[in-house]
């Protein structure tokens, strides 16, 4: 926050500076809609640059990082929504079964890109085969 704070004030000066040598002295005389547009359209520019520059790292790669790791073996996941469960990865592979929304599966360890070999209990039998992390969450978290 505080750097994007900097970033922004930077950013307003050096469009003061700028609008102050690159455009018509009659401009500034008096308030008007072109003045005040070049300054906020500099400030955006510049501030935005600045910011990425020098800004925070955006939040969505740190929390885009945890779910990459691998599965461990006997980890217990829930299914987001309803799962097809297929024979190998890949959506053209045959399914197996389809694990209804909510239920419990169990990772064997495998993994194969985002495609994680779990057991789940489908219709009173045991299944394994593949399916997409993207729709598995942890037993422990919260919807």
């Amino acid at each position: 926050m505080a750097t994007a704070f900097l970033a922004f004030g930077a950013g307003l000066l050096l469009s003061l500076w700028a609008c102050a040598y690159l455009t018509p002295r009659a401009w500034w005389r008096r308030p008007n809609l072109r003045a005040g547009g070049a300054l906020a359209a500099g400030t955006a520019v510049l501030g935005t640059s600045l910011y990425m520059i020098a800004g925070d790292p955006p939040a969505t790669e740190t929390a885009l990082a945890a779910p990459s790791a691998a599965p461990v073996a006997g980890a217990r996941y829930r299914t987001h929504d309803a799962l097809n469960l297929r024979a190998a990865t890949g959506t053209d592979a045959p399914r197996l079964a389809v694990v209804p929304a909510g239920s419990r599966v169990v990772a064997t360890g495998e993994r194969r890109g985002d495609w994680w070999q779990v057991r789940a209990d489908v219709d009173g039998r045991q299944q394994q085969g593949w399916a997409s992390s993207l729709w598995l969450r942890r037993a422990d978290e919260h919807r």
